[in-house]
């Protein structure tokens, strides 16, 4: 799942964890658990979690640990070195890269997925 915004609060983000947890099922009978930085947004205590996500926090100034961001190489790649007459046109370059992207997923296991990462068949 992608979503491109210009901004994030947690507003935003309470809704985008309820889209998260329908599209993968979960709830009472499906528990997952979401692996996050320690974005503001991202531990309000205003924040909405859905039945059935559990978020967990990486350790402070840990990037090197967080599987997403590998990703900013491939979804960077459309956009470097480039010029865009507005901001609309960078948007849909950008949104095209991540449905290709989304479709490939092969490529995001092999960015992504660490050796010492759980893995599940």
């Amino acid at each position: 799942m992608w979503f491109i915004a210009d901004g994030v609060n947690t507003a935003l983000f309470s809704a985008l964890l309820a889209s998260f947890a329908a599209e993968v099922g979960a709830g009472p009978d499906k528990h997952v658990i979401l692996v996050l930085d320690g974005a503001g947004w991202h531990v309000a205590k205003d924040l909405e979690v859905p039945e059935g996500l559990e978020l967990m926090f990486l350790p402070p100034y840990s990037p090197q640990i967080q599987p997403a961001e590998r990703l900013w190489p491939l979804t960077n790649e459309p956009i470097v070195n480039e010029y865009f007459e507005t901001l609309e046109e960078l948007d849909e370059v950008l949104a095209e890269r991540c449905r290709s992207l989304a479709d490939d997923q092969d490529q995001i296991r092999a960015h992504t997925l660490f050796e010492w990462w759980p893995h599940h068949n």
